[in-house]
This record gives structure tokens, C-alpha cells and sequence, in this order.
């Protein structure tokens, strides 16, 4: 359908967009679409231009041998149910590529350690996921289908992190995203960890449950010792095209997501090791045995802690820069003993030791917004403890987007928020953590517009008024309307979102419905090639106003 120059409701032309069908055996809910979420500067907001926090936790298992959470064998929407209540708004979701991959071709891997029962007098824990005709349990894809319902009924969001190339419990150990061959998908190339994602980002490109896609968790590995080049194991953060080079890799799967669905947020973790550029060390310079502190050519990092190198080669998109989020892990004493941690840390020696030049600075200046994807730890009554005191705290004034390592109970390094009976939550962890979740008089607050957050929790729309779906219901023609140039979805902003519409629209996707009048950015009468030129100019801030007549 052609626009004219009345402006029609975004969400209400997104209540007709197609939406997944999941289990008939959950109610359907609200299909609007219009939770999607993009970036200026430090921050990130929704399509209304309203600030959001994203503060959640994480849920293991999809990425495991199970193929499934871990703890489904007990009642998963009553988890779920829980999650909700306690405010956590955005759960990030670990999968494996080679699960991926099973679903993507069409052989959804089988699901081990699911309660689902069938008719009495079995015990139903999770009547969804029983599959009537092979009175069985159903497969993983079904379920995840089925969990990610359950998420849309309850308020709550998704980030969706490769964690592993393969299906195994210690997959996270594998310092790269390819590479291995002992999968039922066959060896995980570069190729097929990217063709998995699109199809995922395809698959819900109509449904604003899954708002992110962390590409890859913690692409990590140390520099030999001998040699005078990078080992070909180890996840590197340069200019080059390098299949190892994390940088490149995350650039070329990100511009794939987005060609699918531009409106998702990309998660970009860092790496483990970065050489001292500014002594002129590169990934070539031979390492020192043995070497520490000032004479080691390295800074070191956790396991996807290290974005030093976004200062020296940041993450380039182009006009879907607006959609990318740098995700550092970071861990207290508990999980290892860090020299930062050997004097009596505080906020200040953590940030001048560490995180600062890590990555601090990419919020403190303004880069672009930080999302610690993982973090937590034991109360352990001392160190660890008050590094994750410290670390809530410095979040919360800084308003830095977080999820919380994890609600599993286990977790080895860490514990979990949840006690082994799937159930009774730690009290005096969650007590810690509470605060750092997104909340306004006593109210928790959700990152969907018409759903409210759990029970606990209010929506979006309610925090900042729900928008009006038609401002102007008269049918009349406006006869002086005001074009918005370069807004192609009438959302009031003109970002990233409407370059890939108009780069849509002009290969021809009929499904693509756009402002003609915003599109045609210099007032010539026709939207096409010149207009796509213009808007990209204008995006990287070549062009200062719209439109543009040469």
C-alpha cells in the first residue's frame, strides 16, 4: 500500500503484520510490534524516542547437551511466572549454532530432561509440551516456540546468545565461533554460525518478543609464547580480514542480521587479550615468557571483557550503527583471583585498574550504549561480595543496561538466584541484585508497551503514557500536512530503521510499507537511488537537513 501524505498509525499497521503461531495451547496476546529498540549515543530507546534500561538476567540450557533450559524438568511457565514477579524484564537465552542449525534445516535436535506427561494418572508438569501424537515430548524448536510465548504473555524480553558452536555443557570453553567438527550439524564453519542467525532474525522479524542477538559469547584465547604471529586459535580485534579476527566476523554476521530484520539489537562482547597499541605492540608482536603487568605486550581482560579495541577500530555499520551495543563480561574473585583484585578495591581503583580502559569509557563517552552480559557471583560474605556491590552500584548511577549471571542453580563459578528446587529463590542474592533492576515507585518496569512486567510490574506504555495510536482520527485529508523527512515508518525519528526500508523498498520487497512522501528525502517526486544516497548522507551526518535539493 502507498502512503499518502496522512500520516496512518505505525502500530496500528503492525497489529496486521504477520505473527508466529506458537502451542494452541497458550492464549494469544498482544501482536502490535512495536517494542523494537534502537541507539544514540550511550543510550538506547524505543521507537517512541523514549529512554529504556535494559536489566535482566540469564537462563542456560539451550546451549547444553539437553537442547532445552535446564530445570524443565520442572514447571517451566511457572519459572518463567517467577522470573517475571521478580522484575527481571530481559532474560538472555544461551543456544548452541549446531541447535541452530538442527532447527534451521528443518531436523529439530531432541529434547533429554523434560517433564511433560501425557493423560492421567501421569503427573503433568508441562502440558504444552507434549506432543498428543507421538505422546511424547515435543522437539526443541517447539518448545523454545512455546517458552518465548510464554515470555510475550508475561512482559518479558529476549536476547538470544550463541554461546557455544555445539551443544555441550563446557561449549563455552571453545574460544571461537567455528571450528568445530564433532557436532550433529557437521563442522560449525564461520558461514553457518551467520546463516543460523539470519534465519533466526527472519523467523521472529514480525514478533518484538527477541529485541537482540548476542552474536557470540566471550571469543577469548591467550598469544603463544613463541612465533611471531597470533596464534589462529585466538579471537583477535584488528583491521584485517582474518577468519579470526572478531571485529570482521561481527561486522560481516551483523550486516546479515539486519539485512533480515533491521530493528534488533546487536550484542558485540569483546576478547581476552589486546596488545598495547599505544607502545606499538600489535597481535604480531612476540610475547615475553613469563612477562607481568607493565613488561607483559598484552592487556589482559576476562573472557569477552576486552573492547579496548573498539578506541582503535570501532565496530563499523554504517547507518545501521544505531543498532549496536558493545556487551563485556565481567566476574569478581570468586570465579578468578584478578590482580585488580589484590589490594582493597573501590569503585576508583576498579575503574583506574580495569574497567576504565577496558570498557568503561565506550559509555562514559559516549560511543555507544554498554551492556554487561554477564555478571554475578557467591555471596561469599567478603571480596566477591563487595566487587558485586560495587559493580550494581556503579551500573545503577550510570544507568549501564545488565543481565545477571544466573538464574540456574547450576552454575558452578557462580550459584545461581534460584535454589535447586527450581523454586525458592535466594533471598539474600536477589536482595543484591534487586536494585540494579529497572523500577519506579515500587513498580518494576518492562520493556513491553502494552504488557505489564509480571504481576510485580508495570508496561512501558504505562510508564511513559501509552502513545496514541492515531492522533488525527479525522478522515478528512490534512490539507497543510508536515512530512518528516526521511521517516519512513512514522515513528518520529529518522535512524537506521528507515535506511534498510528504503534500501527494501527499492529492491523490491512488497512487503515493505513506508511513507512515499518521507521516502522521496529531496522533494523531487519519486523515491529511488538518489534518495537512498541522500538519507545515507544525511545518517552519517554528511547532510544536516532534510530534504536535500542539490
Amino acid at each position: 500500500m502507498r502512503k499518502t501524505k496522512r500520516v496512518i498509525s505505525l502500530t496500528v499497521a503492525l497489529m496486521l503484520a504477520f505473527t508466529l503461531c506458537f502451542s494452541p495451547a497458550v492464549k494469544a496476546v498482544d501482536g502490535n510490534n512495536d517494542d523494537w529498540l534502537h541507539c544514540k549515543g550511550n543510550k538506547i530507546y524505543d521507537m517512541y524516542g523514549n529512554e529504556v534500561w535494559l536489566t535482566g538476567a540469564n537462563w542456560f540450557g539451550f546451549n547444553c547437551s539437553e537442547n532445552v533450559f535446564h530445570g524443565a524438568w520442572y514447571d517451566v511457565k511457572g519459572i518463567m511466572k517467577s522470573i517475571a514477579d521478580k522484575g527481571i524484564g530481559l532474560l538472555r537465552i544461551p543456544i548452541s549454532t549446531e541447535l541452530l542449525y538442527s532447527w534451521m534445516v528443518g531436523k529439530p535436535n531432541k529434547v533429554s530432561s523434560v517433564t511433560a506427561g501425557n493423560d492421567p494418572p501421569y503427573h503433568v508438569i508441562n502440558p504444552d509440551f507434549y506432543d498428543p501424537q507421538t505422546k511424547g515430548v515435543k522437539n526443541s524448536m517447539e518448545i523454545f516456540d512455546i517458552s518465548m510465548r510464554y515470555c510475550k504473555e508475561l512482559g518479558i524480553k529476549v536476547m538470544i546468545d550463541v554461546h557455544s558452536p555445539d551443544a555441550n555443557n563446557s561449549g563455552h570453553m571453545y574460544p571461537l565461533w567455528y571450528g568445530l567438527d564433532t557436532t550433529t550439524a557437521g563442522e560449525i564453519t564461520t558461514k553457518k554460525w551467520i546463516d543460523t542467525l539470519v534465519w533466526l532474525a527472519d523467523k521472529y522479524k514480525n514478533d518484538d518478543t527477541i529485541l537482540a542477538f548476542d552474536l557470540q559469547n566471550e571469543p577469548h584465547g591467550k598469544r603463544g609464547y613463541t612465533g611471531n604471529r597470533a596464534p589462529e586459535d585466538m579471537a583477535k580485534w584488528d583491521n584485517s580480514k582474518d577468519e579470526n579476527n572478531w571485529k570482521y566476523a561481527a561486522e560481516e554476521c551483523s550486516k546479515a542480521i539486519l539485512a533480515a530484520n533491521p530493528k534488533l539489537l546487536i550484542m558485540i562482547e569483546g576478547i581476552e587479550q589486546y596488545p598495547k597499541t599505544e607502545k606499538g605492540y600489535t597481535f604480531d608482536t612476540p610475547d615475553v615468557w613469563g612477562a607481568t603487568g607493565d613488561a607483559a605486550p598484552w592487556h589482559g581482560a576476562w573472557w569477552g571483557g576486552n573492547l579496548r579495541g573498539v578506541k582503535d577500530y570501532p565496530i563499523n555499520l554504517g547507518p545501521l550503527n544505531s543498532q549496536i551495543v558493545y556487551s563485556p563480561h565481567d566476574y569478581g574473585p570468586s570465579v578468578y583471583n584478578q590482580s585488580w583484585f589484590d589490594k582493597d578495591f573501590t569503585t576508583q581503583t576498579l575503574l583506574d585498574d580495569y574497567w576504565y580502559d577496558t570498557w568503561a569509557y565506550i559509555n562514559d563517552q559516549g560511543i555507544a550504549p554498554l551492556l554487561i552480559g554477564e555478571w554475578g557471583g557467591h555471596m561469599d560474605g567478603g571480596k566477591n561480595q563487595k566487587w558485586m556491590t560495587l559493580l550494581r552500584d556503579y551500573m545503577i548511577k550510570n544507568k549501564i543496561h545488565h543481565t545477571f549471571w544466573c538464574i540456574n542453580p547450576n552454575s558452578g563459578d557462580t550459584g545461581g538466584l534460584i535454589g535447586n528446587d527450581w523454586s525458592t529463590w535466594d533471598e539474600e542474592k536477589y536482595g543484591l541484585f534487586k536494585p540494579s533492576l529497572w523500577q519506579s515507585k515500587g513498580k518494576f518496569i518492562g520493556l513491553d508497551h502494552q504488557i505489564p512486567l509480571g504481576s510485580n510490574g508495570i508496561s512501558l506504555g504505562e510508564y511513559y503514557g501509552t502513545p496514541d495510536p492515531d492522533p488525527d482520527p479525522d478522515p478528512d485529508p490534512d490539507p497543510d500536512p508536515v512530512i518528516l523527512y526521511g521517516d519512513l515508518n512514522d515513528d518520529k525519528t529518522v535512524n537506521s530503521i528507515d535506511f534498510a526500508l528504503l534500501k527494501r523498498h527499492l529492491i523490491g520487497d512488497t512487503s515493505v510499507d513506508i511513507n512515499m512522501d518521507a521516502a522521496d528525502v529531496n522533494d523531487d517526486g519519486g523515491v529511488n537511488s538518489v534518495d537512498y544516497a541522500i538519507l545515507k548522507r544525511y545518517l552519517t551526518g554528511e547532510l544536516e537537513t532534510l530534504p536535500y535539493k542539490p
